[in-house]
């Protein structure tokens, strides 16, 4: 896993606790949530290819 995409989550994660929190008190409670959705499936798409490579090296490790 590279340093780069740490820190990408990272940010990622502050950004959407700044934005939920800024929503939520402005009573759009709907919209702090869709945003947290937002954030959560980015975060999935930069990690799940490296899941997917963390399996694969498993595998051939393994030689399954």
């Amino acid at each position: 896993m590279e340093v780069g995409l740490i820190f990408k989550i990272a940010a990622v994660g502050i950004l959407v606790t700044l934005l939920g929190q800024v929503l939520k008190h402005s009573g759009r409670e709907e919209q702090a949530f869709m945003i947290s959705l937002a954030g959560l499936i980015l975060v999935l798409t930069w990690v799940i290819p490296s899941i997917y490579e963390l399996f694969q090296s498993i595998q051939n490790l393994f030689q399954l």
